[in-house]
Order: structure tokens, then sequence, then C-alpha cells
């Protein structure tokens, strides 16, 4: 691993306490000792970055050292009152608030449901609430992961038409920090990159069924997220006989082909698949169909992007979708040759990308008060 970056305390006080706060946040409570070897710093200026930080209240005494040879060496930690980041995932059926400090560790959680004509704002600001009673410390930011599509500026456009920032803002004003919205299925993408199955893959598209098919891009290691914010709608590409526009696998189009199949069409997705594996002839053809239509996307995507993989994701991880689109993407192969793998998180996917968004955020957002800027000589005037 990589050492954060770090030299003399002279020219580079701010890289040096930098690099120190991020190493706590990574290892955890460390002896002056390991905090050189982590760093590269001198023992000299480590002492008086952490002199500087402990008078910030940055970092604070976290207990002695006792199991190295030789005297017992003091440890210290970051500061466990910097603050606390609220990631939140909304859904059709709710709201899942999670509370991370800035080493990204969780200290609270909290879910809420969502009733129809209720104001999301409210139930989702209260679920924080409660979460912060558990803890001590102030709330420095939301990232909130949605669904649909997000703007460069963190605004929500649906069906009905744009919203700009007002939910964004709403929830900002209601909780009194700053928050960020982002896409749920970027974010899942996010979640995949970082620590699951595309942390290997240098391109990958995530496909994730939930109430419709949204994909997360990854192109070069880094989420596309498109001009306007489009990008990943996939939802909605044209495919025979489903003109363009139309969904291509949502509820509405799982609920129709039940219909069709002589199956109960107020049953979720998932009852349809469990059904499918358990040997239902009806529910394996509507499985088919379902397949034969996400692996006609993920191939669409090839044929732009060629991806490294697919990723399935959300209900499209269920065992009986996974082996159904295995057998289209068989089928397929001496043509387009396609890569299925499944997400590592499941159904979480969205809300631990959400949890790693925001506490980076967090560290970067505390980090950037707590370390003062190296002094700039003042521009001399003209006489």
């Amino acid at each position: 691993m990589a050492r954060p970056l770090a030299g003399p305390q002279t020219l580079l006080r701010t890289l040096n306490g930098r690099a120190i706060l991020e190493t706590l946040a990574r290892r955890g409570p460390l002896t002056r000792a390991e905090l050189m070897a982590e760093t590269g710093l001198s023992r000299t200026a480590v002492t008086q970055v952490l002199r500087m930080l402990e008078g910030s209240a940055a970092v604070a005494p976290a207990g002695v050292d006792r199991e190295t040879r030789g005297p017992a060496a003091g440890r210290v930690a970051l500061h466990p009152h910097l603050g606390f980041a609220a990631a939140v995932h909304v859904d059709g059926q709710g709201a899942h608030v999670v509370l991370v400090d800035p080493t990204g560790a969780v200290r609270a959680e909290d879910h809420a449901s969502l009733p129809p004509h209720v104001d999301r704002v409210e139930v989702i600001a209260e679920a924080v609430e409660r979460c912060l009673r558990s803890v001590t410390g102030p709330l420095r930011l939301v990232v909130a992961g949605v669904p649909g599509i997000v703007t460069a500026d963190g605004g929500i456009r649906d069906d009905q038409g744009p919203d700009g920032g007002a939910f964004r803002c709403a929830l900002s004003t209601r909780l009194g920090c700053s928050v960020r919205v982002e896409n749920d299925v970027n974010l899942a993408a996010l979640a995949e990159l970082t620590a699951g199955s595309g942390a290997s893959l240098a391109s990958f598209a995530l496909l994730l069924l939930d109430e419709g098919l949204g994909a997360g891009i990854v192109i070069d290691g880094s989420l596309h997220r498109g001009f306007s914010g489009v990008a990943g709608e996939v939802m909605y590409l044209p495919q025979t006989p489903v003109p363009i526009g139309a969904p291509v696998l949502s509820d509405d189009v799982v609920s129709d082909l039940a219909l069709a199949h002589g199956r109960d069409p107020k049953d979720p997705i998932a009852r349809h698949l469990d059904a499918a594996a358990q040997g239902d002839a009806p529910a394996q053809a509507m499985v088919a169909e379902m397949a034969r239509r996400l692996t006609l996307v993920a191939g669409t995507i090839a044929l732009v992007l060629d991806p490294e993989a697919f990723i399935l994701a959300g209900t499209a991880a269920h065992p009986a979708l996974v082996d159904a689109v295995a057998r289209e993407a068989e089928e397929l192969a001496a043509r387009l040759p396609l890569r299925f793998l499944v997400s590592s998180f499941g159904p979480e996917a969205p809300l631990v990308g959400a949890v790693g968004e925001a506490g980076a955020a967090l560290r970067a957002t505390v980090f950037a008060q707590l370390v003062p800027s190296v002094e700039r000589p003042p521009v001399a005037r003209r006489a």
C-alpha cells in the first residue's frame, strides 16, 4: 500500500498533517513509532504535527501499547467527537440510514418506511436524528442514494419532470448540513469498484434490478455519469417488440409477464424467481424472458462500451435469474462473448456505496478544517 504524501514540516505541514490523519483513519490507534513507519516522517515531524492536531482536538490519547517489547508507548487516534456523516438509501419501500465516523466505521443505523403521500424529507430527517441520539458529535454531511436520474448539480428527474435541487435543499435545511444526492445504481457500482466484484476490473457495467433495471457504468476505473445524468438508464433501450422509451424490464413488465403465463401479477419479482428455482414451469418461462431481455441490454452496452464484465445486482443476482442469464449468454457467445459476475453486496450494494462515499466525504471535510494551510508569502503591492 502506498504511503501518504509527507515531507519536512516547514514546507509541507498540510501534507504531513493530512498524512497522519489519513493513516489514523485507515489503521486506527497508533504509536508515534508506528506513525513514523506508516508515513515516512521523522520523529520530530510526527511529534510536532501531533502537538498541532491535539491542540485542535483532531486527535486524542487512545491507550498504551503493551504488546511491543520495550517501554510502553502511548497510542493516539482520531478524536471520537470529530463528527459524523449519514449515508441514506431511499427506495420504494423506505429509507435506510447509516451513521459513519471519519474512520468509516458504522456507529448507528435506522430504517424507516415511506408510506404513500408522506414527506420523505421529514421521514429521512427523523431517522437520521434517531441515529444521532446514540452518539456524541455533530452531523456534518449526508450522502443520499435515490432511484432515478440525478443531474450533476444534485437535481432529481422523474417521470413527472425535474424537481431541480428541491429534495437536496429541503433535506439540507431540515438537518442543517450539506447534502449530496447520487443515483442509487451508481452508488452500487462504486461499492463494487471499491471493495467488490469490480475491484480488479478496469471497466464494467453493473446491472441492478429492483423496481426497474438500471446500470452503473465504470470506465477506466471511474464512474461514468454522462452529461446530464442519463448514463445507465438502460431500462429504456429499445428491444423488439419494445419501442424506445418503454421499459424493457420493471415491476410493471414482470406483472404483464406473470399475467401472460398464468401467475399472480401482484406477486413481487422475488416470488416468481423463487418459484422458478423450485421448478414451477410458468415461472421458469417468465424468468427465461426476463433473462433474454437483460442479456440483450448487456449485449447492447457491450457493442458500445466493451466492458470487461457485467455485474448482476439487486434482484438480478437471484440464482434463478443468474442461471437463466448464463444460458442466454452461452447462446450469444459465438457472436458476442459476455462475462457476467454476481454482486458482492446483494441488495445492500447502494447503501454500501453510500457509506463509502459518506466516509470519504466526511474525512475530506473534517481534515480540511483541521489541517491549516501552508502560509503563502504576502503579495507585494505596487506603489
